[in-house]
């Protein structure tokens, strides 16, 4: 039977409400504290396993890793292969329960960091802050999923349906080869709790939950033009490098009057020879989508400016966009499992626990709720800063709340 997330928002609503000043699980305080330094120790076991996206190798390395950590807590394992791009494995876990709702678990094994990484930043702790590539995020809410359910596993937890755990190679990418797994699992899930991480305490001063993350797409503007010799014939040619830069300059603020809709455009290549007027280039923009539809109406607008001006005679310009993940909106449901959040962290002597609004960044929280039958969630991951950056990392005191919130909420979400 699918659940509406009207309905369940509705359910969790009243029977949250009711739970709202209960006093702390001591049972699940005290594993989670006891579990930290297991938590400190996958993190570094995985952080010195460099799994940029497009490192197959590693990224096999960390799979096996954190298939055999699943298989050592009963689930039932497989790897399958992202569908696109660099071709690593997606591992996917299944636990089944005694009855009750089916939960959805996700995090990413790729980092964006390059191969060779751990020579310049390697795994390092300075006070409260643990550092290394890729340890927010998102090892950081692996290392969460997996020590959460160890403690449930140790106590016997099995009141719910299903339980699944998917670990995807290509995030960090767009997700492009695990998107629709993700999704089509989503849609047979009652519950999808995401684990990217939270911003770190000098960031937000709270750590927190996400309620809103942008789509995502890719922005192509292409020119066409004619090829001469640059020194002896070039009024023969057509430069299309320079009607690129045309176009690029009168596109520059089209999304501003699109709601919904970012655009930046971020690279470009023009020409093959230094004595060759330029037969061809290419810009490509990131696009940021908050909006349904806002895509489709962005790429009307461009294509209504591109044809608005020419600086090049006789050259020919073409825009299009490639769609990536759904935005993100975590809609009443989610809220409801928000505000649950917040009333589980308060019963860490009134830890407060920050709802923020919506991001530019993305995730597959997108993916998951693309069907609209399932209650998303997302920042389940450790507190962290400097993720696609410098010296990435993870706030220790952020590991028992956010180990004991992810056990609580998945002990009330189970038998719901």
């Amino acid at each position: 039977m699918a659940f509406h997330p009207t309905r369940i928002a509705a359910a969790l609503g009243l029977a949250f409400a009711l739970a709202a000043q209960a006093a702390p699980d001591a049972r699940l305080k005290a594993a989670a504290e006891a579990a930290q330094p297991a938590v400190i120790e996958s993190l570094r076991q995985m952080v010195a396993i460099e799994s940029g996206s497009l490192d197959v190798a590693g990224l096999a390395k960390l799979a096996d890793l954190t298939e055999g950590r699943l298989k050592a807590l009963g689930f039932a394992t497989e790897r399958r292969k992202a569908t696109r791009g660099a071709g690593a494995d997606i591992v996917v876990g299944t636990w089944k329960g005694g009855g009750g709702r089916n939960i959805l678990l996700l995090a990413h094994m790729d980092t964006v960091y390059t191969a060779g990484i751990l020579g310049s930043q390697p795994y390092k702790q300075d006070g409260n802050r643990l550092y290394g590539p890729g340890i927010a995020d998102d090892k950081g809410g692996i290392a969460v999923i997996l020590h959460s359910l160890a403690i449930l596993r140790e106590q016997g937890w099995r009141d719910f349906g299903t339980l699944t755990v998917v670990f995807n190679p290509d995030e960090e990418v767009g997700s492009l080869g695990s998107g629709e797994l993700i999704a089509e699992l989503g849609s047979r899930h009652d519950y999808v709790l995401s684990f990217e991480p939270s911003a770190a305490k000098d960031v937000y001063k709270q750590e927190s939950l996400l309620l809103a993350a942008a789509g995502t797409a890719t922005a192509f503007l292409e020119v066409k033009g004619r090829a001469s010799h640059a020194g002896a014939a070039p009024e023969l040619g057509r430069n299309a490098l320079i009607e690129l830069s045309h176009q690029i300059l009168q596109t520059r603020d089209v999304a501003k009057g699109v709601p919904g809709a970012q655009l930046n455009w971020t690279t470009s290549t023009g020409g093959t020879a230094r004595n060759q007027i330029p037969e061809k280039s290419v810009a490509v923009g990131d696009v940021r989508i908050t909006a349904v539809g806002a895509e489709v109406r962005l790429l009307a607008a461009l294509q209504e400016k591109v044809a608005s001006s020419k600086l090049v005679p006789e050259t020919e310009t073409s825009v299009r966009l490639e769609v990536g993940r759904p935005p993100y909106v975590a809609g009443e449901a989610g809220l409801a499992l928000a505000k649950r959040a917040q009333a589980i962290y308060a019963e860490l002597d009134n830890r407060p626990l920050m709802l923020v609004p919506g991001t530019g960044g993305a995730t597959d929280a997108g993916y998951a709720g693309s069907s609209g039958k399932a209650a998303v969630m997302e920042s389940f991951g450790l507190a962290g800063f400097g993720y696609h950056a410098r010296d990435e990392y993870i706030e220790i005191d952020s590991i028992v709340p956010r180990l004991y919130l992810t056990t609580r909420l998945l002990t009330e979400l189970g038998r719901q």
